[in-house]
């Protein structure tokens, strides 16, 4: 039985099957999907490509996106020769290999592109011996990356390339990548509507996963369409895009902490299953939660801490997935609670003033007396205690002697921050009417 994707060939006995992946790749750089702000009409590789020159680039984007099929068009487009490597096998001397081979290729008059798949995982040094190279014109660099190239390349480097960032897939991309396939292929994919809805979603933005996922269809499924459970069965669902070690966990978290802030408990509750989904610890969350309680809400609502508290600690006593509606329970709770930095700008304001002001003493009027000394030189002189005065309140001034009064906190009028305004404003109206009689 003939293999569905074996390619036209004069002598098939000496080719071995391509994969439909393979198969697809565009030959010409506008037949790239879901790049558009880079290959279309003043997009800079459009640009590059019109000039015939190509700079050293760094392709920033998620797997499945077309950095490596780019990059092999670009080399075609500009007459490059075109070598590529990947960083996770290969070190030192097979980079001197490349480099050496790059030379006498140019000593020929040729160039070469050189593509870097997973550049990011080159180290410091292996990352410095390309400076020259990119610097003298003896390679033109193009390196993939699925991590933020500012946290995770020598600045050296990314000096001397442009950053192009590649974007996600988006549905309208993956269903042209199923139609070539399916007109590669000469017959529909044996989906019901649902389930090719289904496995746009499973394709997670990754071009290459969807074509491949096509492929075992194509080859188990000859007749009959099947059905969203039927196409679950067949193909194992993908794990989501996070590493909890790099630039995803840190943008779920501050997705997470931002929905919060904003009031909106359905995108906290959204984000904060990603991370569950990607393996992120609660506990991690839980802490997270707990800085959103203090830094945002504040005394908005001074109870969001306890909540913040009380659902980490339900979590270390039950632990998943029970504890985890705890922590679900207290994060609604953040994200409908009145917001308030008052406390946090509050903290900051007199941080700043405290290391200003060295090391000024206390007024001697609050300072204690214990021995007869201090009483005669004036330690607690004059001091009144607030509960034994007509309002609770003697208005006394506790800043340092010759410091004017600060004012560090400003309640807002939201949540329970109202009630300590009305406080705070009677105080200073007494305080005021004391000064007065004064």
């Amino acid at each position: 039985m003939n293999n569905l994707f074996e390619i036209p060939s004069d002598d098939k006995s000496k080719e071995a099957p391509r994969p439909l992946a393979d198969l697809l790749r565009p030959q010409r750089l506008e037949d790239v999907v879901g790049q558009d702000h880079l290959i279309k009409d003043d997009g800079p590789l459009a640009r590059m490509v019109s000039q015939g020159r190509i700079s050293s680039l760094i392709f920033w984007g998620p797997p499945g996106c077309g950095k490596t099929t780019m990059a092999r068009l670009l080399a075609q487009h500009t007459n490059l020769h075109f070598e590529a490597i990947s960083a996770v096998f290969t070190g030192v001397a097979d980079l001197r290999k490349v480099f050496d081979s790059a030379v006498h290729r140019r000593r020929m008059g040729r160039g070469t592109l050189l593509f870097v798949d997973e550049i990011h995982r080159f180290n410091k040094s292996q990352q410095d011996a390309f400076l020259s190279h990119v610097e003298d014109g003896t390679i033109t660099l193009v390196g993939a990356t699925t991590e933020n190239p500012s946290f995770e390349l020598n600045a050296a480097l990314l000096s001397r390339c442009q950053v192009l960032v590649l974007n996600r897939l988006d549905e309208p991309a993956l269903e042209i990548l199923l139609q070539r396939a399916e007109k590669s292929v000469n017959r529909p994919l044996p989906l019901a509507p649902e389930a090719r809805a289904a496995l746009l979603n499973m394709a997670d933005g990754d071009g290459r996963y969807i074509i491949n996922l096509a492929e075992q269809i194509f080859q188990v499924q000859k007749k009959g369409a099947l059905d969203v459970e039927a196409l679950t069965k067949l193909v194992q669902k993908r794990a989501p895009l996070y590493d909890k070690a790099q630039e995803g966990h840190y943008n779920l978290i501050s997705a997470l902490h931002k929905s919060v802030r904003g009031s909106d408990a359905d995108a906290a509750l959204y984000w904060f299953c990603r991370m569950l989904d990607g393996g992120e610890d609660p506990r991690y969350i839980a802490r997270r939660m707990v800085r959103m309680a203090v830094e945002d809400i504040g005394l908005a609502d001074p109870q969001a801490m306890t909540v913040a508290l009380g659902a980490w600690d339900i979590y270390e006593r039950l632990g998943s997935p029970e504890g985890e509606l705890a922590l679900s329970e207290a994060l609604i709770y953040l994200a409908t609670a009145p917001k308030s930095n008052s406390s946090y700008v509050a903290y900051g304001a007199a941080k700043t003033s405290a290391k200003s002001t060295g090391s000024l003493m206390p007024p001697k009027h609050i300072l204690n007396a214990p021995t007869k000394l201090m009483k005669e030189i004036g330690y607690g002189k004059g001091y009144a205690y607030d509960p034994d005065t007509e309002h609770g309140f003697s208005g006394q001034d506790y800043f340092p002697e010759g410091m004017p009064r600060q004012r560090f906190y400003e309640p807002v009028e939201r949540g329970f921050e109202r009630e300590i305004k009305k406080r705070i404003d009677y105080w200073n109206r007494l305080r005021n009417e004391m000064k007065e009689k004064q």
